[in-house]
């Protein structure tokens, strides 16, 4: 797709909007030709033929709806029958211009919110971040292929031993170059970030037969079997004519492989498909569960299961948890007692000297790094993200971050798990469920007295709701412990789940 030059003044005066990390995506998909036949983003006919039927209004095969979404204000400064007014700047998180996309379409979804339909044209260029070598398009990918056969392998997890002899075993069985896409459009299934994902995959290349590896910003639209027929149709275009089987049914013109189930043989220690080692002398592969449970303990990875090389990417990117990163979101009505707590506990921290943490209270919060911000629902939502983001990278580092801010909202408390597991670090929510009453007795800043007078307009608990956690990690009644228990309930958690060592 070739770029589209514009005059800066259009550039200026255009309304822009920076799509969500999924549709970002899509778009870096769009504008290489992965996507082939499409050229934009879908339209209402072709986006309802595609959820009803899989396939575009025209009868072509295409299994999920591409779509973009704005918000109404962007929506309405649009005009489809305008060709000058139509224009639509496209922008990667940090506002550079991406791409454009002509409107030819606006159709309200739900309130607030348009589908944008129409072609898009790259207007900037690409800016990848890690491993930008890697993320190329499918022409570039097709003209260093070697003739014949090319077995596509969608890698969403680290090679292990056993997924290394199955596709080893694949490859030799059809007599096909191995051509391995790595997804980075966000974590993996485990929380794996994108950059580990294809750090681990470059550590196990040595040990398959000859591949190609490319970065694709594949991500879920939230159906595993459409995911599946979407992966099968990009991994053609980028010239795959086999691609090995991950147990969803896939289509699309391209052929699969399914895969041999492997075991580690103990009398030579060799991978071998099952059938062919007795089952006395079988070693199955490990789970994920298992995996995982090493890397958090601190122990090493069975070198008869991982490479060695693989082992200590794994290792990187998931250290043991008395060395990881861990975010603490103390939640809970005003008086509950959650910056009290919080600070016993990082205080406790300082004194032992075992980790550095970082405490971020939810009244120093608001001057410092949420100053302007009101009570309504919606700043209540920009502070809590203020915090988690400020939270994950304190734990991105290795640190631990202490956060006790009211948190009333579920939706955004979940927010704020999903960025600290995107930086590879840990999350706890703990909360402090002290009841309105003992909270309103406190009452040491006398702000509940105000709110039954009307005096504060949206306070938790009293005009405003509280949504009880019911993922909570930890749950403390400051009405029935002390605050030196407390703080003791809390460092025994962290003990018993590795993140502190055992007085």
């Amino acid at each position: 797709m070739t770029d589209w030059v514009l005059p800066d003044g259009v550039l200026r005066d255009a309304p822009s909007h920076t799509p969500r990390p999924a549709e970002l995506a899509d778009l870096e998909l769009l504008l290489s030709e992965a996507y082939a036949p499409l050229t934009g983003f879908l339209a209402g006919a072709d986006a309802a033929s595609v959820a009803r039927r899989g396939t575009l209004a025209d009868g072509t095969p295409w299994p999920v709806p591409v779509t973009l979404v704005v918000p109404v204000e962007v929506a309405e400064r649009l005009d489809p029958g305008q060709p000058v007014h139509r224009l639509l700047i496209l922008t990667d998180p940090e506002g550079a211009p991406v791409a454009a996309v002509e409107a030819m379409e606006l159709t309200e979804v739900r309130a607030g919110w348009f589908r944008v339909g129409g072609p898009v044209r790259r207007v900037g260029a690409p800016e990848h971040g890690a491993f930008r070598r890697l993320r190329r398009t499918p022409d570039q990918v097709r003209a260093g292929l070697p003739d014949g056969r090319v077995l596509g392998v969608i890698a969403t997890r680290p090679l292990h031993r056993p997924q290394l002899a199955q596709i080893g075993n694949a490859a030799r069985t059809i007599g096909a170059h191995v051509l391995i896409f790595v997804p980075v459009a966000g974590p993996t299934p485990e929380g794996l970030a994108p950059e580990v994902l294809v750090r681990s995959i470059l550590a196990a290349s040595d040990r398959i037969p000859p591949a190609t590896i490319v970065a694709v910003p594949l991500a879920s639209h939230g159906d595993e079997v459409r995911d599946g027929l979407l992966r099968a149709r990009v991994a053609g275009n980028y010239g795959a004519t086999h691609l090995l089987s991950t147990g969803v049914a896939v289509g699309g013109g391209i052929r699969v492989v399914v895969p041999r189930d492997f075991a580690y043989d103990n009398r030579d220690g060799q991978w071998r498909p099952m059938d062919d080692v007795p089952p006395r002398q079988r070693r199955t592969a490990m789970s994920v569960d298992d995996i995982n449970d090493l890397l958090d303990r601190g122990s090493p990875l069975p070198e008869w299961h991982t490479p060695p090389a693989v082992a200590r990417e794994l290792r990187k990117a998931r250290p043991p948890r008395h060395q990881r990163g861990l975010v603490l979101l103390f939640t809970g009505l005003s008086g509950a007692g959650k910056s009290t707590v919080a600070r016993g506990v990082g205080d406790a921290l300082a004194e032992s000297g075992e980790r550095r943490a970082t405490t971020l209270d939810g009244d120093v919060v608001r001057r410092m790094l949420s100053a302007g911000l009101g009570f309504s629902a919606e700043d209540r939502d920009r502070n809590i993200r203020r915090i988690g983001f400020v939270a994950a990278e304190v734990a991105r580092h290795g640190g631990i971050a202490l956060c006790a801010p009211i948190a009333p909202y579920a939706r955004t408390r979940a927010e704020v798990r999903e960025m600290v597991h995107a930086v590879g670090a840990d999350f706890v929510l703990v909360h402090v469920a002290t009841p309105l009453a003992v909270c309103e007795e406190r009452d040491r800043k006398g702000l509940y007295a105000k709110a039954r007078a009307g005096m504060v307009p949206s306070f938790t608990g009293v005009t405003d709701p509280y949504e009880e956690p019911t993922d909570a990690d930890l749950t403390l009644d400051t009405s029935k412990l002390s605050v030196e228990e407390a703080v003791e309930e809390v460092l025994d958690f962290l003990v018993s789940g590795g993140w502190l060592d055992p007085l």
